[in-house]
């Protein structure tokens, strides 16, 4: 099928390779002309597995296109996916301008039967508005030419973006159009060769779907922190506390890891639109609001902690810092915690000497050169000069390090375990002070 896709961030650009690579014609249209020729390069912009080697396969035998000039994108498609951002607005609600921008667009230049799918996240009642801005444009232009308007949300994890395209749980088709659905089955149906995993329903509900299921798995985190910070009040240790709910597979073992507050662009955006969402049609999503709040304080835990272990006194220390990307396996530093601790310690003035496998460059765009920053080649090379070790993101590389080497090497041996990597005894026996999340220790010392 000949598809076309407003957008190549992580969204469009996946759902466009992974589409390309099951035999579609893919073109993807976005207005960062230097990022489209860096596309047409094979150089990828963001750091995702396995994403660079299917674009540069699929760009190389025409299957996957990239362009900046919408009408003949539009032209193209067949079916036509709006993958744009959706960034928070000045009320923490979702800011729709790029989604009914290119909306119009598509109004503009459309000639034929078109399937419209909106795959940004996007708050309920969406797809009428993106419906009303085509229909706009197309009266404006004085022709009648048939479209139906899919929401179709994707449930991507950074990390792990193309094994959930290429292999998805769930299909998400919001509408009530046979036609459309019919389209989009045609389109999905490589990806269903096993069993079906397509779920239709109308346009509302699929786009609360979204917003569901990303304020479910924030809330699990949340709920997990707290019962962290009781633990640590009551002495007691959250990740046994952890194996023993988890167990009860009502419960489960996933998003139940205490940790220094969740990140990312979904989480900390969406759970803030669903409540402002709730909150325009009267109704007041309490829940939501202490999810927020709680994530908000969790992010203050790694520097109180340190501040805590420096009697407050942190200015002229050094602390190194394992991990800077809001999760592994990318190197977004959106609502990363490592940013809000990296703050604190300056404003505290401290200096910070940090690792991360991939997103030093990102971290370096945000910042810039700093003399109280110093970005380093190597997890052991952030600990020279350092006087205290903070883990911030859960990469393999930093799960079995040599304690004793992490010892000799710092000033002061103290590690504070910002993902609760570590076994507490193992870290003391090598002669260093543990300091995790919920592990009924940092109180007591």
């Amino acid at each position: 099928m000949k598809v076309t896709i407003f957008g190549t961030g992580y969204v469009g650009l996946v759902t466009g390779a992974c589409l390309a690579e099951m035999g579609n014609h893919v073109v993807c249209v976005d207005i960062d002309a230097a990022k489209v020729e860096r596309l047409k390069k094979g150089d990828i912009p963001i750091y995702e597995p396995g994403l660079e080697p299917i674009v540069k396969r699929n760009h190389a035998s025409g299957q996957l296109d990239f362009t900046t000039d919408p009408a003949p994108g539009i032209a193209h498609g067949q079916v036509v996916f709006i993958a744009v951002g959706t960034p928070p607005d000045e009320d923490g609600s979702a800011d729709l301008k790029y989604v009914l921008g290119v909306a119009r667009t598509i109004g503009q230049y459309m000639d034929r039967y078109t399937v419209v799918v909106n795959k940004s996240t996007v708050p309920v009642g969406t797809a009428d508005r993106v419906r009303e801005a085509i229909a706009g444009e197309l009266a404006s232009r004085g022709v009648a030419v048939d479209f139906d308007v899919v929401s179709n949300p994707e449930f991507l994890k950074e990390g792990d973006a193309v094994e959930d395209c290429l292999r998805p749980d769930r299909i998400i088709i919001g509408s009530s159009s046979e036609r459309a659905i019919g389209v989009l089955r045609k389109l999905y149906a490589p990806f269903n060769r096993n069993h079906d995993r397509t779920v239709v329903m109308d346009e509302r509900s699929a786009e609360l779907t979204k917003y569901a299921a990303n304020a479910m798995l924030a809330t699990k985190i949340s709920f997990m922190n707290e019962i962290a910070n009781i633990a640590e009040h009551v002495g007691a240790d959250v990740e046994l506390v952890r194996q023993g709910i988890g167990s009860d597979p009502r419960i489960g073992y996933h998003f139940i890891y205490p940790g220094a507050g969740y990140g990312g662009s979904c989480f900390p955006k969406d759970v803030q639109a669903l409540e402002r969402t709730a909150r325009g049609v009267g109704y007041q999503a309490r829940l939501l609001g202490a999810v927020e709040a709680v994530n908000h304080d969790q992010k203050t835990k790694l520097f109180d902690l340190i501040s805590r272990h420096f009697d407050g006194q942190l200015a002229g220390k050094t602390i190194a810092l394992w991990g800077l990307a809001f999760k592994p396996n990318t190197d977004d530093m959106r609502e990363a915690s490592s940013r809000n601790l990296m703050e604190a310690l300056w404003k505290a003035g401290a200096k910070v000497r940090a690792f991360d496998p991939e997103a030093r460059h990102e971290t370096h765009r945000i910042y810039g050169d700093r003399d109280d920053l110093a970005l380093c080649d190597s997890a052991y090379q952030a600990l020279d000069g350092a006087d205290v070790l903070a883990i911030v993101t859960e990469w393999k590389a930093f799960r079995s390090p040599d304690f004793a080497r992490i010892r000799d090497m710092l000033t002061e041996p103290a590690v504070f375990d910002g993902r609760n990597l570590y076994d507490p005894v193992a870290v003391e026996e090598a002669g260093l002070a543990y300091y995790g999340i919920g592990r009924g220790r940092s109180l007591r010392q």
